[in-house]
């Protein structure tokens, strides 16, 4: 009797914990939570399917939903650039105890009003934007970054992949 083919692996299991340091995040979405987790756990497991990874940790993201004025902070103080930015990411590097049924990858900061300037100039949805930058941000949490050319494609790629899985379009597509 032929198999009958396996269906795609569900999407991983992740924990996502997130503090509303800005007031205005509650205005600009109801609930950012399921959102960030979808995000995270497509971006997981887009590079776990590029790794061939079949991890059963689950991995825990920790956000902050901030204002431009503390990004600015934080930018300044870990990056040296006096200006706001998107979203940054802190990876937290290996765990200690690798038998741990959890695995923090790391802290995620995200600034609203460069999100939502972002998201009008490019003519998005804040959310496709801030789900865009969630998993840009965990692939960076999991090694991936756009140094060179060569590293860039690959993390672009699997964004562009993770995101289809969200039905949000490739952010970077090029209007005509």
């Amino acid at each position: 009797m032929p198999r009958a083919a396996s269906p795609r692996p569900s999407k991983p299991s992740v924990g996502v914990s997130v503090i509303v340091e800005h007031g205005a995040w509650r205005d600009a979405l109801a609930d950012p939570v399921p959102l960030l987790r979808r995000a995270a756990a497509a971006a997981i497991a887009e590079a776990r399917r590029a790794r061939r990874s079949r991890s059963t940790r689950k991995p825990v993201v920790a956000v902050a939903l901030i204002d431009d004025r503390a990004m600015r902070k934080l930018n300044k103080m870990y990056r040296g650039k006096d200006k706001p930015t998107n979203v940054l990411s802190f990876p937290a590097g290996e765990a200690a105890e690798s038998r741990r049924a959890t695995h923090p990858l790391g802290d995620v900061a995200i600034a609203l009003g460069t999100v939502k300037r972002e998201a009008k100039a490019q003519g998005k949805t804040v959310n496709d934007h801030l789900m865009h930058l969630m998993v840009h941000a965990v692939l960076h949490l999991l090694g991936y970054d756009h140094e060179s050319d060569p590293d860039a494609e690959e993390m672009e790629a699997l964004e562009r992949k993770a995101l289809a899985t969200l039905g949000v379009a490739d952010p970077y597509r090029v209007a005509p």
